[in-house]
């Protein structure tokens, strides 16, 4: 059975660059029937946070991603890589260390003189003697001295490391007996049955490491996926600077968790020339040899222009949901089914769709000094206060109300644009908004003309 999984440290939020590797990950096991696993690597026990790995689920189940049995945490393994690395050193695969923090400063010192890679000299490699008192050791794996360590990786093809440049007898157990990340890894994706493995390929100088305490353990070795980095538009690495990089703090911008995934699974694959994907569309589609081997750069443009398409296209019911994270409930608002409709045409994020359905439900307190200055003048003052006397209170949609201003205007003999822009700042404060007609259907002509009396009012 194929089996991905997901592992983040719980030390901050879940950036947007591992919810694409956890989706990758996801798309993978669904497609094929799998499982995907969510593992929490916390063995560092000075930088762990509880509220990370509360974020973390939060943004698992905001974008639907779920997970198969229980979320596992490395923290409640320290028995089992015990045990596995005392197998270790009984076998004389591994050995203990007692090389100082000095001495091993003085070796990279003499390596750097050098111009060479600083490594480990494997003083302790085969040590027969007395050990030094008074120093903690650390364990270390005996490593290939020689020779090449390669696999076939499933972005990146035919990948070869030389033993004798990249590596030495690495650490697998600290000097307070904590296990080392890369021996944790290993000995956890074994024994949870990981197939394959798809990361970010700064995790690529790690592989070599693992391969060799999978061989050393007599584990199978999984399947690699190495995937390029996102950078910004600047083709420097993704940061604060160039958007959001918190899962979380999209859904705060007025995202929707489809929009977003939609933009991550297109940041590394594609599908023809196709952009829109809904989640099962993805899991039927997705391929992970399909990944490129080019970073891809994000673009905050392209996650607007979907955020905007999802908008258009959910049902109301479910937009209404998501609404409701921003204080606002569209089932009790009146004509509320016809003011989100009306504004989700026009609206890039949930955000927006706030602010213009505020700007509509409430009666401005302020008026855009700018607009006011452009649009109105002594002539339209006074057609906007004859077009306020000439309403009826009455109920009218919007093609009535239409016709009512354009049989109004006729009389007149003025334009549209004569009274449209002076009703829009009179209604919503400012010069921009839907179509004043449906907007107007919205409030109702009483609230029309309340509205028009408040803004003559103000500019007397």
């Amino acid at each position: 059975m194929i089996t991905t999984r997901f592992a983040p440290s719980p030390t901050g939020f879940l950036h947007i660059g591992g919810l694409r590797t956890a989706l990758y990950n996801y798309l993978f096991a669904r497609k094929n029937g799998g499982k995907f696993l969510l593992r929490i690597e916390d063995t560092d026990l000075k930088r762990n946070s509880q509220e990370a790995v509360i974020a973390i689920r939060e943004a698992f189940n905001w974008c639907g991603l779920d997970y198969d049995g229980d979320v596992e945490y490395q923290s409640k393994r320290f028995d089992i890589y015990k045990k596995y690395i005392n197998q270790l050193l009984e076998s004389g695969k591994a050995y203990k260390c007692y090389t100082t923090q000095e001495e091993l400063a003085q070796m990279k010192a003499e390596a750097e003189a050098k111009k060479l890679r600083p490594k480990y000299n494997g003083r302790y490699r085969d040590f027969t003697g007395t050990p030094p008192q008074g120093i903690e050791p650390v364990i270390r794996i005996k490593a290939p001295l020689e020779g090449v360590i390669e696999f076939k990786d499933g972005v990146k093809g035919d990948v070869k490391f030389n033993c004798s440049d990249i590596l030495d007898d690495f650490i697998i157990a600290r000097s307070d007996g904590s296990p080392t990340y890369n021996f944790c890894v290993v000995i956890d994706d074994a024994l949870m049955g990981v197939t394959h493995i798809i990361r970010g390929d700064d995790h690529l100088s790690n592989t070599p490491k693992q391969i060799i305490l999978y061989e050393t353990l007599g584990f199978k070795i999984p399947e690699f996926f190495h995937v390029a980095m996102i950078n910004g538009s600047d083709g420097a690495k993704l940061s604060k600077r160039h958007g959001a990089t918190d899962v979380m703090e999209y859904k705060d911008m007025g995202y929707l968790p489809e929009a977003l995934l939609n933009f991550l699974v297109r940041l590394g694959w594609s599908h023809g020339d196709d952009e829109i994907f809904n989640l099962r569309q993805m899991i039927e589609l997705f391929d992970p040899y399909n990944l490129s081997k080019s970073a891809s750069t994000y673009n905050q443009s392209k996650l607007e222009w979907l955020n905007s398409h999802y908008i258009k296209s959910l049902p109301f019911e479910r937009l209404a949901d998501d609404m409701l994270y921003f204080g606002l409930d569209f089932r009790v608002i009146d004509k509320g089914h016809m003011l989100l409709d009306l504004l989700r045409e026009r609206s890039k994020t949930l955000l927006e769709l706030k602010n213009s359905a505020l700007a509509i439900i409430n009666r401005p307190t302020t008026y855009d000094q700018n607009a006011i200055k452009k649009f109105i003048n002594d002539s339209n003052k006074i057609l906007l206060d004859e077009f306020a006397k000439s309403l009826e209170f009455k109920e009218m949609d919007a093609k009535a109300i239409e016709e009512m201003t354009n049989e109004f205007l006729a009389k007149k003999d003025r334009k549209l644009k004569d009274l449209a822009q002076p009703i829009r700042i009179a209604i919503t404060g400012n010069p921009v908004s839907p179509s004043i007609f449906e907007v107007i259907e919205i409030i109702g002509i009483n609230e029309l003309k309340s509205r028009i009396r408040n803004f003559l009012n103000f500019i007397q």
